[in-house]
């Protein structure tokens, strides 16, 4: 018998039929003889839905009012599946936010969890109560609702997960696991058996969709094992013990199957790739101490995330040009910024471009292997592919393209690698 925490995203909850489907698949655990504690997101758009009407009500909201509506989306959820579990003759209720507690930061929009009082949640579980709690929120000190920003339900089900000391965190999505690149980009794609908490951070964090950075983050630090899962298997479906999606593992688990045999070790884990970035050249910039931080300081007081950075040679004796990348969605904000400070900084104009994409390529193999960095930049050479920016860490290359050849450099890194020959990416 094991404790597991499984959690399910908006596609898996848009609907009641979706929804039944779901209490299938969570009655199968729990008639297997497992401890089983459920995390839901809302419905597929219900989120946009409840942040439109509270900009419709106040542009200017309130955070803590605007909490309390989004956070509504996964209280129906949880009810519904609750409700539903209970018609095919389980045990089951709802544990909102408030009630277990999740305890957050006070910090409205952008909560982060502190601790989960888990005594109560623990004895419903070991009593045979499958227990289904709203993911996504929290509360704070002052008694509030708090909410993690978008996405945060797989940071709720890893905390849940955490505080229990499930044995498994398996977190349903759309996809059955996480693959070598994107399969709609490239058909010879395939699913990998296993990845290291580090490798699914990176891949996270440059575009994979699968996770949510902060979930991943959690997961490594409280050694919470996940596997991503689809929630859209046949009713006869084999159970998710015995045809596993993805585990995410530590770096020694990971060593361990190798050494079983269960697993290859890798040079390349995966090809991600981001549409969703936007390059900024701020030009003759003054090359003295201080210009760099008159630049970015302002950018991170308003919390927008800058990526690749590069500083040109200069072209005329004490002055640079100077690139970096933001979020598209922060473009004009940051654009704005600059503008508000080119006095202190003193650049002479600020070039943008939204056309571009960041293809990275991951790996833990590339720790004690050289060459990775070059075979990625010849591929793409001769296939006519212009590198715009570099930017690396311990296990990834990135690089910044013309939007219009994401999907070629996609492809051509892919076979570079060898990814397209496996049977399956082991």
């Amino acid at each position: 018998m094991a404790r597991i925490v499984m959690k399910f995203g908006g596609t898996s909850m848009a609907g009641t039929e979706r929804i039944r489907r779901v209490a299938n698949i969570v009655r199968k655990q729990q008639a297997a003889g497992h401890e089983v504690a459920v995390v839901v997101s809302a419905m597929a758009g219900e989120t946009d839905r409840l942040v439109n009407f509270c900009r419709e009500a106040n542009a200017l909201y309130d955070p803590a009012e605007y909490d309390v509506v989004v956070s509504s989306g996964e209280q129906v959820t949880s009810g519904l599946l609750a409700l539903t579990l209970q018609s095919m003759g389980c045990k089951a209720r709802s544990w909102l936010g408030w009630q277990l507690p999740v305890h957050t930061i006070e910090a409205h929009a952008k909560a982060r969890i502190e601790d989960i009082d888990s005594d109560a949640l623990i004895a419903s579980m070991q009593a045979g109560e499958i227990a289904v709690i709203p993911g996504f929120q929290g509360v704070s000190n002052a008694g509030r609702i708090t909410t993690l920003g978008r996405g945060g339900s797989d940071t709720s089900a890893v905390a849940v997960a955490a505080a229990v000391k499930a044995d498994r965190c398996d977190i349903y999505t759309d996809v059955d696991g996480v693959y070598t690149t994107d399969p709609r980009i490239v058909a010879k794609a395939h699913k990998q058996k296993a990845v290291t908490y580090e490798e699914m951070l990176e891949l996270a964090s440059v575009g994979a969709k699968v996770l949510q950075t902060r979930s991943v983050s959690l997961a490594m630090k409280e050694g919470v094992r996940l596997q991503v899962l689809s929630s859209f298997l046949g009713d006869d479906a084999i159970p998710a013990d015995e045809l596993p999606g993805t585990m995410i593992v530590s770096d020694e688990e990971m060593n361990q199957l190798v050494e079983k045999g269960d697993m290859e070790r890798q040079l390349v884990t995966g090809i991600a790739h981001d549409k969703n970035e936007a390059k900024v050249i701020l030009t003759r910039v003054p090359d003295k101490p201080g210009a760099v931080a008159h630049i970015f300081e302002p950018l991170a007081e308003a919390s927008i995330n800058v990526d690749m950075i590069i500083q040109n040679v200069g072209r005329d004796k004490g002055e640079t040009d100077v690139t970096f990348t933001v979020p598209q969605a922060d473009l004009a904000r940051a654009q704005a910024l600059l503008e508000d400070r080119r006095e202190d900084i003193g650049f002479n104009r600020i070039i943008t471009d939204s056309q571009i994409a960041k293809i990275s390529v991951v790996g833990v193999g590339m720790k004690s292997h050289a060459g990775v960095a070059s075979n990625m930049f010849r591929a793409l050479s001769e296939r006519g592919i212009n590198i715009q920016a570099i930017s690396t860490s311990e296990i990834k290359v990135s690089v910044l393209i013309d939007e219009d050849e994401t999907e070629l450099a996609v492809r051509v890194l892919h076979t570079a690698y060898g990814l397209d020959s496996n049977e399956e990416a082991a």
